[in-house]
């Protein structure tokens, strides 16, 4: 119920690059974008930058105190707000250990990843994220005559995209601190660099450690 209840308030402020669990919006559909992209700059001999991010233990690492704050900023109405933060406080469970039941403890867990309501909370982290990270730079790749497209994104497997090294780097960077500032820490060992006509070999790197460029690389189940 509550997930139907915030479809038309938050759905309509998602930033188009986003795809995962919202109407209309499907896994096919990045992946025949992000295609299309390399196949046209391969033929157009223009340099591309794509770095995937991948996270570290992604949803369970939000912070709830700003989580609380994302979904005010989105709108969330404060009746459903309520029942969704009430549901993070005074939460207590109780385990079996050695054939025991203990007792009862509370839990001071951040966002929970068997909790249904997750996908959506960790979205909205996530799309505000790429907005802030975004906002004032505009790094990304000419997609029509008056808009760029900096990324792609399915949940939290993010697409950046850039046509120099040094927009990719400066956007890497970018991306990591606003990440940090809500919980998420970039995983260096398993972000990967895709580069395609690209005229600088230096790799992109995070808090001084190199990124990996690959010549390929399996996105949302299909190598690129």
């Amino acid at each position: 119920m509550l997930l139907n209840r915030k479809d038309d308030v938050v759905d309509a402020q998602l930033r188009d690059q986003q795809s995962k669990f919202l109407r209309d919006r499907l896994c096919t559909d990045r992946i025949a974008t992000l295609r299309i992209i390399v196949e046209q700059s391969v033929e157009w001999n223009s340099s591309l930058y794509i770095n995937f991010i991948d996270y570290e233990k992604a949803v369970d690492s939000v912070d709830s105190r700003k989580l609380w704050k994302r979904l005010r900023h989105y709108g969330v109405p404060k009746k459903i707000f309520n029942i969704i933060r009430n549901s993070y406080y005074g939460l207590q469970c109780k385990v079996v250990h050695g054939g025991q039941l203990t007792d009862a403890f509370q839990v001071r867990t951040r966002v929970r990843q068997s909790c249904l309501l997750s996908p959506f909370l960790f979205i909205l982290v996530v799309d505000w994220i790429m907005r802030t990270s975004t906002s004032e730079v505009k790094h990304g790749i000419q997609w029509t005559a008056q808009n760029q497209l900096g990324d792609l994104d399915f949940a939290d497997d993010l697409a950046l995209l850039s046509r120099t090294h040094e927009q990719m780097q400066t956007k890497t960077a970018s991306v990591a601190v606003v990440s940090a500032s809500v919980g998420l820490s970039i995983h260096k060992g398993k972000t990967k660099v895709l580069k395609f006509k690209a005229e600088n070999n230096n790799p992109i790197t995070l808090d001084g450690k190199t990124l990996e460029n690959v010549e390929s690389l399996t996105y949302l189940g299909s190598i690129i």
